[in-house]
């Protein structure tokens, strides 16, 4: 899967959209073909300076309020080049030159996006023909699996920095659905483990060079470590959760993440209020 930009070609910085067609983007995606008072539902609301008001329930608003981008300081046109920086996995260093802000600032509101990262299709288990495989991430480590049909995958951090066969028997029981063929290494974990859930076992023994059955899982490991680096240069461990749920978001829907506009019409919404 190629989830890197090594170079940001002019035109697409070019096309960055006004600053009135970014507010009438966010204003359909929250309010429709007509503005309404997020409060009381009127749509009998008017404009005041840079902000609206309701005439029924006299309540002031802006097109963020009530969402996760009420307290947005930046103009929209900054907003916007850097939710495109994001989005398109542009390196710290490489969104401090694009965008003009500073390092804290970016980190911050990449983690923001993080955080509101849509999630339209939980994913909870696999299927089909699964490989298995865990990697090590400081003190953390990282159990993953891929659905080798169906290009999908789950990832889950475990909260030190070693695996036990308790840790794979629970992962195994919530995200792999019965009659399924199971492709591991040949770590002592999984030894039996068709003993107790009702899958099909088949091991590569990397001592003696056999890597065929986990390759792709492999790959996957080796994705998410250019992810982290390239994207985020480091992170840390009690960010490293939220990031290798961004890294999944990314791998099972690459169609939300295409541009700004898809991101926010799947991740913008109004909160409710009393």
């Amino acid at each position: 899967m190629k989830i890197f930009k090594k170079s940001v070609p002019m035109y697409h910085l070019k096309q960055i959209p006004s600053e009135a067609k970014i507010k009438k983007i966010v204003r359909r995606i929250l309010f429709g073909t007509h503005l309404y008072c997020p409060r009381c539902k009127s749509r009998s609301v008017y404009r005041s300076e840079s902000r609206y008001r309701c005439r029924k329930c006299r309540r002031p608003f802006s097109l963020t309020s009530n969402t996760w981008l009420s307290n947005m300081k930046l103009p929209w046109q900054q907003f916007y080049t850097l939710l495109w920086c994001w989005l398109n996995h542009m390196p710290i260093t490489q969104s401090i030159k694009i965008t003009g802000l500073s390092e804290v600032s970016i980190r911050k509101w990449f983690e923001e996006f993080r955080l509101n990262t849509p999630d339209p299709d939980w994913l909870s288990s696999l299927k089909d023909t699964i490989q298995m495989d865990e990697a090590f991430f400081r003190n953390k480590a990282v159990i993953a699996a891929k659905d080798t049909i169906a290009k999908k995958v789950i990832l889950r951090v475990i909260p030190k920095k070693y695996v036990e066969k308790q840790n794979v028997s629970q992962f195994i029981a919530r995200h792999v659905e019965p009659g399924s063929k199971l492709f591991t290494d040949g770590a002592s974990y999984y030894r039996g483990i068709q003993k107790f859930w009702p899958v099909t076992h088949k091991k590569d023994i990397h001592s003696k060079w056999e890597f065929g059955l986990t390759s792709e899982i492999e790959g996957v490991f080796g994705n998410l470590r250019t992810f982290i680096r390239r994207k985020y240069h480091h992170v840390t461990c009690s960010k490293l959760e939220n990031v290798v749920a961004e890294f999944e978001a990314n791998f099972n829907h690459p169609e939300i993440f295409k541009n700004p506009h898809e991101y926010l019409r799947n991740s913008l919404f109004l909160v409710p209020t009393c």
